[in-house]
């Protein structure tokens, strides 16, 4: 029972192996032997394309170059989200969630003053100045400025399948990370416990031509297969679909028009009648789909609307001649995520639509908890198995919760599909409860419990007050409602974005000077 964890398997690679691995070793050195095992026949799915401005921190902790990075993995900065349609559907219909906090955001609540005196004000425009950024397709940095550092803060766009390479080529020859690519054939549990041994626990993997592979820990990244956590430990499956409908994807890689067509500096995400588009442009092309509710249309109509939007970019020829590729989705997630000596990260403990880009961000924070609370002994294995469910059940509840936030808002009545994501059965009653909350008092730091929220405060406001949510005044002063210093936070984001709109370059005039000196 003293025995030190000292041994970690890995079942899967893709991103969410790779970057898992990555995370670890680099943290814990030659004080654990970490091996990768991959099938290889399973394919890489490379739907999540997107990242959250954590990923900066990431890759500068397992050591890389973020202009090898940008170079290797055709990557481009992402600074938001931008919501095109969700509202109402009419042809002026958008707002941004941007990656950078309202100016001020930590010493004045601005909402009461700018419903007052600026309510024609796009809110993302009246607080940051990244949406500004955003529209003219602008990066957030200069080509002085340090890897990893911002002018605005920002995320990355990147191919999944050069990242993953990418990755791998890293842990293999700098973080002495063991790649065994083999079919495995069978999980052996321990059956013995009379050499110290945990009954119950997995003790190795069999292999089609490595033999058995023995360790201390098992991370489950075997994708939606979940070869380990659901097939080996019959994990229940926790369905999200009554609350997030959109179970099915069209997927397309779509080429540039012209060479020098200006990248996005965000996500393009339009709503549709059954579902909504997204739009990622990287420096070598764009990658689009459209996530959609099989229970509101068919996948024919879902196909003829996904080329009906690629035809006003590219022309109704080729959008015609486009191969798109089908997915599905099972939205939801283990009942449990860590079990026994067995945790999941990626698919293999859960997936929902790809709103807002969580799915890498739960990587990252699975790793970085496994990491920082990696047991010490097998003895110490359910109580860190504990409070990494707890956390993370915790972590699925909110991004749950920020999701359906984007469509109970909408106005939008040209399908089944926006009413019955208005139906009150269909919304979280954690919720229902902060939505009356907040027609009262605009979100803040007290709504959220954890240090580490996957989506702060900030992100709630940017969507509320994007898609015209009221918030009534109060009928008592609070000075953190200061008017005046509200309205020079207002008037000092208007410079601030001033300077930037003429201190920045283009995103692919920044990248191609990145590629240059990678």
């Amino acid at each position: 029972m003293s025995k030190a964890i000292q041994n970690i398997i890995i079942l899967g690679g893709g991103s969410a192996g790779w970057l898992t691995a990555a995370v670890i070793a680099a943290e814990h050195g030659e004080g654990l032997q970490i091996t990768l095992v991959e099938s290889p026949d399973v394919p890489i799915i490379g739907v999540g394309e997107g990242t959250w401005p954590s990923m900066r921190d990431t890759l500068k902790k397992i050591g890389v170059s973020e202009s090898a990075f940008i170079a290797e993995c055709d990557a481009s900065f992402k600074q938001g989200s931008k919501f095109i349609g969700w509202k109402n559907g009419s042809a002026a219909d958008f707002y941004y969630h941007p990656f950078s906090l309202p100016h001020g955001y930590h010493d004045v609540n601005s909402v009461p003053f700018l419903q007052s005196q600026h309510s024609s004000m796009a809110f993302a425009d009246a607080v940051c100045g990244q949406s500004h950024i955003c529209e003219q397709g602008l990066a957030p940095k200069q080509i002085t400025t340090p890897d990893f550092a911002a002018v605005a803060n920002y995320g990355y766009h990147f191919d999944a399948a050069k990242f993953s390479r990418f990755l791998q080529k890293h842990c293999t020859e700098n973080l002495s990370v063991t790649h065994v690519l083999d079919h495995v054939t069978n999980v052996n549990t321990v059956s013995d416990s009379s050499n110290g041994a945990i009954e119950g626990y997995i003790e190795s993997l069999s292999t089609a031509e490595h033999g058995q592979l023995k360790a201390d820990l098992f991370i489950d990244c075997s994708g939606g297969a979940s070869v380990l956590l659901a097939q080996h430990f019959n994990e229940p499956f926790i369905s999200r679909q009554s609350t997030l409908f959109n179970d099915r994807a069209l997927a397309v890689q779509v080429p540039y028009v012209d060479s020098e067509q200006a990248i996005a500096s965000a996500t393009l995400s339009t709503a549709q009648r059954a579902g909504w588009v997204w739009d990622i442009g990287l420096p070598s092309r764009r990658g689009v789909g459209y996530v959609y509710s099989s229970a509101h249309s068919s996948e024919a109509q879902a196909e003829e609307d996904l080329r009906r939007y690629l035809a006003a970019s590219i022309g109704k020829q080729k959008a015609n001649a486009a191969q798109l590729r089908s997915l599905t989705i099972n939205p939801g997630h283990r009942a449990s995520f860590w079990k026994k000596n067995c945790v999941a990260v990626g698919m293999s403990a859960g997936f929902i639509e790809p709103l807002e880009a969580s799915a890498l961000a739960l990587v990252e924070l699975s790793a970085a908890m496994i990491r920082d609370d990696m047991p010490a002994t097998p003895a110490m294995m359910e109580a860190t198995a504990k409070r990494f469910n707890e956390r993370f059940q915790y972590r699925w509840d909110r991004i749950i919760d920020f999701l359906k936030l984007h469509y109970v808002l909408s106005q939008r009545t040209d399908s089944d599909y926006w009413y019955d994501h208005r139906d009150t059965s269909s919304i979280p009653e954690h919720l229902q409860e902060l939505l009356k909350r907040w027609r009262y008092q605009a979100p803040s730091r007290l709504d959220f419990v954890q240090a580490d929220e996957v989506f702060p405060a900030a992100s709630y406001q940017y969507v509320l007050y994007g898609m015209d949510f009221k918030t009534l005044p109060r009928q008592t002063a609070r000075r953190s409602e200061n008017i005046d210093l509200a309205k020079r936070f207002f008037d000092e984001n208007i410079k601030n974005t001033q300077r930037m709109l003429s201190g920045l370059p283009a995103n692919r005039e920044l990248l191609a000077q990145i590629k240059q000196r990678a």
